[in-house]
């Protein structure tokens, strides 16, 4: 009996060894499933990181890509155009705010010192030249004289009343606001290089609103308090978009040259800390393209490489594509 027992174990012990043995040196195992899988039915890593990636090159470019629906691309506000020459402004910003046209501004007063009979107008109504605004009793006379718009526009302000005196102060204030002032306050080291006829670009502030214009004049001394030169320029403003007191930033172009290639410059996006635009491709996929950029402006940059002539590319709210790639690529982490 003892000696079936010592036998028993002596073959369990065997066997566990065995067990060990094989367990670690598992290249010794051939299972049915074939040489290619590993124990336990689980495939090694290197395989299964190859099949969820697609491959290493496949992997770089589903973190590059966007798959946004036509559709969607339409409610998210997203314009396509082809890349191509354009021209690059080198341009000096600096602020401003709308005012009145002086030479289109009057401000009327009373010929004769009296008491303000009547005022026929209120400040926002439209006059003629011509038209009466006011009667005035004169105190010498005692006759009731008119007073008229001296030329159209529209009553600013009104500084009388029925019954006031009227004497060396303005009754109205009339401008003609179809054509305005933009006053620019220029740093006296860049007043330098700005001159009568330069063309500029207008932005309010306040408003979406912008226009094109050219310096009309530098006037030739600095604000004191500012150490700041005036420019000049005139607004055309037939729509009356434009308000007098509007703050607004000015893009003065000194020089310009045509580049043959450009993109819009709010198409660029930086993405690991290179400048890329998203090409659209044939299959509607958005591609992210690093490309190589050039001299710009607000509105235009040239791309020296990295893109062709006649490719399509996101030249409006292209911050979406970039919103999405990070998300898929936040996901594939995951």
């Amino acid at each position: 009996m003892l000696i079936k027992r010592l036998t028993a174990l002596i073959l369990v012990a065997s066997a566990l060894a065995g067990g060990v043995y094989l367990y670690l040196q598992p290249d010794k195992l051939e299972l049915s499933q074939g040489a290619g899988d590993a124990p336990g039915g689980r495939q090694p890593k290197g395989e299964k990181a190859e099949e969820a990636g697609g491959g290493g090159e496949a992997g770089e470019d589903h973190k590059d890509v966007s798959r946004i629906s036509e559709a969607a691309a339409e409610s998210l506000g997203l314009e396509v155009l082809e890349a191509g020459g354009a021209t690059v402004r080198e341009t000096i910003s600096v602020s401003g705010r709308v005012t009145l046209n002086q030479n289109t501004t009057a401000q009327v007063k009373a010929r004769f010192p009296g008491i303000v009979k009547s005022v026929t107008k209120q400040p926002g109504e439209s006059v003629q030249a011509g038209e009466t605004l006011a009667t005035v009793e004169s105190n010498d006379s005692l006759q009731v004289y008119p007073v008229a718009a001296p030329v159209s526009g529209t009553v600013i302000s009104r500084n009388a009343n029925t019954g006031e005196l009227a004497g060396t102060e303005p009754l109205y204030v009339i401008a003609d606001l179809k054509v305005l002032w933009a006053e620019l306050f220029v740093f006296s080291k860049d007043g330098e290089h700005l001159k009568p006829g330069q063309k500029v670009r207008i932005l309010c502030l306040d408003d979406p609103i912008s226009t094109e214009s050219t310096i009309s004049l530098v006037l030739p001394t600095t604000e004191a308090s500012s150490q700041t030169v005036v420019a000049r320029s005139v607004i055309q403003n037939p729509d009356n978009h434009w308000r007098s007191g509007m703050n607004v930033r000015a893009d003065v172009v000194l020089a310009e040259k045509t580049v043959p290639l450009a993109v819009k410059t709010e198409a660029i996006q930086r993405m690991e800390g290179k400048a890329v635009v998203f090409v659209k491709n044939a299959d509607g996929s958005y591609q992210a393209r690093p490309v190589d950029v050039g001299s710009g402006d607000a509105e235009w940059t040239e791309i020296k490489s990295g893109l062709s002539v006649g490719e399509r590319y996101v030249a409006k709210n292209s911050f979406v594509v970039k919103a999405d790639i990070g998300k898929a690529g936040a996901a594939d982490e995951e």
